[in-house]
């Protein structure tokens, strides 16, 4: 890109340039608690005044609510024919988070063109799984959601408020003590798996500690409370509000998970050490939660890069943890591929290690820095992530037993991504639409955001052409409304299934109901069982 051209350029979209141009390039956070609460317009500060905050109706607020729904959402699809009433042994849940079906389907493109096709005609793995619906992302008092109300809704089965893991509607923003009333705490199906004897882990491309695994072990009022520091940052006493990766460590599940693979390791060191990857760590009290929990586990194994994870005897570890970053970790274009493990290496080494144990397992898989591109509206890296999570999806369904192990692929939640413009077929996806202008005969991109960094416009507000900047795997995307970074879509969100009672994942359901779907097939939890629906026709 030449000086001319750079200079058009919103501030924050050349830091971005040079932050990823860098040989070091890490991802940065971009969740924003103000903005996804809503008083960032308001220039409060972590309030917890449900006042001044989103509406959530009463009604939702009590977990039973979203039990009920669930329980009629699988009655009326027992109501059409069942075209068989296998039991899952076990069931791997893939999150592709913020994967709205536009980024599936320019993923889709993208993997065509790679090949040297036109690529519109291109499939996605997970999109040959023979079952297929909607489903609803909206959360307790959010028409648009994030990854923590939403892992609450596709983990626990109930939704919840914006910012809030593991805990009910009732809870408020940052509000300590309704987090820790045991009438608000809710349960995961990872819990209910541990409860029925089955091994349970999870893989993410973020940290451990990040909003959509935390789904399935923390219990807070704000997704940023990932180690003590951060629960002090936010005005709370770190010592009654305990943090997510103590609470990964010490309490149930987390404690009991055998897998756990990601990000994040300056979450479970103190300050005045340097983890693995040679950056201080972020806790205030001292404590090496990495220490507690080899501690707590006499066969537990940490690895931190590639070549320990590709040489660990999974028979041999009772349980694994792996913190490849100190935050989160990288893009998939930008890695180190001789020591950071891509995606599909984490899924099979983690299903090799669940595999053991005879009762099955519940593994959760996720896409995580989908999300991240997406938000750096750099539609590149998010449609390349986008690939390699269907990557992972492609090798758990070769190396499992399509009649024992379901396999559900879903996203939290959008983003503001759109394809529009009547371009060819074969245009390159993420360069101009040769086939059309706008009103001033300026050729625009195929793949737009609602809002981003860079609208790309000179002096006088007119859009500047855009052949020497789209074409790269790092460009920026135009977008319409100027904001720091993009954000998410409230759209519905697509599901795919594969294997036992997969009939079920069709239609349009609430977010919600996906985990009692998969204790369902699973026969785990308390609701209904496809187990005993079998015994009552016998």
């Amino acid at each position: 890109m030449h000086f001319s051209q750079r200079r058009w350029l919103h501030p924050i979209v050349l830091f971005l340039l040079a932050f990823v141009g860098t040989a070091l390039s890490r991802v940065q956070e971009v969740h924003n608690v103000l903005e996804l609460t809503g008083q960032k317009a308001s220039k409060l500060r972590f309030s917890t005044d449900v006042a001044t905050g989103k509406y959530t109706p009463p009604e939702e607020m009590d977990p039973q609510f979203w039990y009920k729904l669930a329980d009629e959402e699988i009655v009326k699809r027992l109501q059409l024919p069942q075209p068989n009433s296998d039991k899952a042994k076990n069931v791997i849940m893939f999150l592709g988070d913020g994967m709205p079906l536009s980024t599936v389907t320019a993923a889709r493109i993208l993997k065509g063109q790679r090949q040297g096709n036109t690529g519109e005609e291109s499939s996605l793995s997970f999109e040959k799984f023979p079952y297929s619906g909607l489903s609803r992302t909206y959360c307790a008092n959010a028409q648009v959601p994030d990854s923590a109300c939403t892992a609450t809704a596709y983990l626990c089965g109930v939704k919840t408020n914006i910012i809030s893991i593991g805990v009910s509607a009732a809870v408020n923003f940052n509000n300590c003590t309704a987090s820790q009333d045991p009438a608000n705490r809710l349960t995961s199906i990872a819990e209910w798996s541990q409860n029925a004897g089955k091994s349970t882990g999870f893989v993410t491309t973020t940290t451990l500690t990040h909003a959509s695994p935390s789904g399935a072990y923390a219990k807070t009022a704000n997704r940023m409370w990932q180690c003590d520091t951060d629960v002090t940052s936010y005005g709370v006493d770190a010592s009654t509000c305990i943090d997510m990766a103590t609470q990964l460590v010490t309490q149930t599940p987390g404690k009991n998970f055998e897998v756990m693979f990601g990000g994040g390791m300056g979450k479970f060191l103190p300050k005045t050490i340097k983890d693995s990857h040679g950056k201080a760590g972020e806790r205030s009290d001292g404590v090496n939660l990495l220490s507690r929990w080899q501690g707590l586990h006499d066969k537990g194994v940490l690895v931190t890069n590639r070549k320990q994870l590709l040489n660990l005897d999974v028979s041999a570890a009772s349980s694994i943890i792996g913190t490849f970053q100190s935050g989160l970790m990288d893009f998939h274009m930008d890695a180190d591929p001789t020591y950071q493990p891509t995606l599909s290496e984490l899924t099979e080494v983690a299903i090799k290690k669940l595999s053991h144990n005879e009762k099955g397992y519940f593994v959760f898989i996720e896409g995580g820095l989908i999300d991240y591109g997406n938000h750096y509206t750099q539609a590149g890296y998010a449609l390349d992530e986008a690939l390699e999570f269907e990557k992972a999806i492609q090798l758990a369904r070769e190396m499992t037993n399509i009649s024992d192990t379901l396999i559900v692929v879903t996203a939290d939640h959008g983003h503001a991504m759109s394809i529009a413009g009547y371009p060819g077929r074969g245009t390159p996806i993420l360069g101009l639409n040769q086939h059309d202008t706008d009103i001033n005969g300026v050729k625009y991109s195929v793949l737009n955001y609602a809002a981003g960094p860079n609208q790309y416009l000179d002096e006088h507000g007119q859009r500047i052409p855009l052949d020497d900047i789209l074409g790269p795997d790092d460009a920026i995307s135009p977008s319409y409304i100027d904001k720091e970074i993009g954000v998410h879509s409230g759209e519905d969100v697509g599901i795919w299934a594969s294997g036992p009672q997969s009939h079920l994942f069709t239609g349009v359901m609430q977010q919600s109901t996906i985990p009692h779907l998969m204790a369902y097939a699973a026969c785990i939890g308390s609701g209904k069982q496809v187990c005993e629906s079998s015994r009552r026709k016998t």
